[in-house]
């Protein structure tokens, strides 16, 4: 027992002795890095001003100082970066690098960068660049100074010519005067914003097509696209001049801004406010929602109205749906003016006619009148009515002559219970809206087209 016990000493002291030996090794010191600084950066000029016939020449280079980050300096990622002046580099150009200490942009770089900005054209504006240094991993970011620079954007030509007539039309099934040529005016013609810009807002059919025309009442040009059936074109996409097919017009009828850019070739659709319908589909044109006439609400509040003409014969009997087809709601006559999604067949009130119909599904109310339509104005003294008759199209027409400036006005029944003006002078009516006006004196040929529920206009043509 004595001679373990000595062993164990012997073996504890040998540890110790072999510990305290390895604690006096010596230890190198570890290898400190000096942090990074910030590079010094430097352009070649000051003020770019090219012209298009330099777009491919180097406009400006750029060189920075060796921020002396602790990497090899291959190694080091610079991002210069060019922003508008006083924006903080927020909405900066960039161009990354790996161990290049320059940088050279092309006429064409800086002048695309400038018009990305919004950049008019001919016209000097301030811009600063800077270069952002750092390790790969993007660790020790450094910024270096600011440089100020001026740049003068050079004019671009078009990808797409715009019109040399400075106007722009809209023509086509979705559109409230179809493919008629001319055009009614204001109603579907563009705005021009600019140069290679052109914007409006129209009443749009959905699922319908359309073309812009260069000129009114003239087929010979068109702008249009080159496959209708890409994937959300739509909603925009790329145009041209003369391209084989239409625009397809938005799915859901509405009120849309239509923008076309002739500098990029590039066109957007945008929803200002689709409307709510009604399908009038009955006995009198086949029980076919798809294409029956209909009902709008144009706040999409529930509230409907429409025109529909009746032709005789039949039950005169139809139903109202959401759809056009049969697979939504459906809306049938629940007695005492109201409507019912259980109830039977609704029914025009008489044969054949034109008639108004109000349809509320939030009240559940409903009302058909059988219309006629008239004018009446100063040209009678405000004291008689003028026929107007119905042609194929359903589209009501009248004459009137006067011997100088005369207004005047639509009303159903010879009644000014249901009357229309245009309180914008831009070819569509409102209920009691003002009071048209024929311009001078001579015979006109007047049209009032209530097929486009929601959207009624009109047309004057002096004969």
């Amino acid at each position: 027992m004595n001679s373990m016990k000595k062993y164990i000493r012997l073996g504890f002291y040998m540890f110790m002795a072999a510990f305290m030996a390895s604690s006096c090794e010596k230890i190198e010191p570890l290898q400190l890095y000096n942090p990074a600084g910030n590079a010094v950066l430097t352009a070649s000029t000051s003020t770019i001003a090219a012209v298009m016939a330099d777009s491919s020449k180097t406009a400006i280079s750029f060189s920075w100082t060796n921020p002396n980050h602790s990497v090899d300096s291959n190694t080091v990622k610079y991002i210069v970066e060019i922003d508008s002046a006083g924006r903080n580099f927020s909405q900066a150009a960039q161009r990354v690098m790996i161990g290049n200490r320059t940088a050279s942009f092309t006429a064409k770089e800086i002048n695309d960068i400038a018009l990305a900005f919004g950049f008019a054209y001919n016209r000097q504006y301030n811009i600063e660049a800077r270069v952002i240094s750092s390790m790969g991993n993007n660790n020790e970011r450094k910024m270096s100074n600011a440089v100020a620079l001026k740049v003068t954007p050079y004019v671009v030509p078009p990808k797409v010519m715009p019109p040399s007539s400075k106007m722009l039309f809209l023509v086509g099934s979705a559109t409230a005067g179809g493919w008629n040529n001319p055009v009614p005016v204001p109603s579907q013609q563009f705005t021009r914003v600019d140069s290679v810009t052109y914007e409006g807002t129209f009443y749009m059919k959905g699922g319908q097509q359309y073309l812009c025309l260069p000129v009114n009442g003239d087929w010979s040009n068109k702008y249009s696209v080159k496959d209708n059936n890409a994937v959300g074109i739509n909603k925009g996409g790329d145009f041209g001049f003369n391209l084989s097919d239409n625009f397809a017009g938005p799915d859901k009828t509405g009120t849309y801004k239509i923008r076309l850019d002739f500098q990029g070739g590039k066109f957007s659709v945008t929803l200002v406010q689709e409307y709510g319908l009604l399908f009038v589909a009955g006995d009198y044109q086949g029980w076919n929602p798809s294409q029956a006439p209909q009902l709008a609400s144009p706040k999409k509040d529930g509230v409907h109205e429409g025109y529909v003409f009746v032709k005789a014969g039949g039950t005169y009997e139809f139903k109202l749906t959401n759809q056009p087809d049969w697979a939504g709601t459906a809306y049938g006559d629940g007695g005492g003016g109201n409507l019912s999604t259980t109830g039977g067949n609704l029914k025009f009130p008489g044969a054949s006619g034109f008639y108004r119909i109000n349809a509320n599904t939030t009240t559940n109310k409903f009302s058909i009148l059988k219309t006629t339509w008239t004018m009446i104005g100063g040209f009678t003294g405000w004291g008689r009515d003028v026929a107007m008759t119905l042609n194929n199209n359903n589209v009501w027409e009248g004459q009137v002559t006067v011997t100088g400036k005369e207004e005047f006005k639509f009303r159903a029944n010879s009644d000014w219970g249901i009357n229309l003006g245009d309180n914008g002078a831009d070819n569509s009516l409102e209920g009691d809206g003002a009071n048209l006006v024929l311009p001078s004196a001579g015979t006109y040929r007047i049209s009032l087209d209530l097929t486009n529920p929601g959207y009624y206009t009109y047309k004057i043509v002096k004969q």
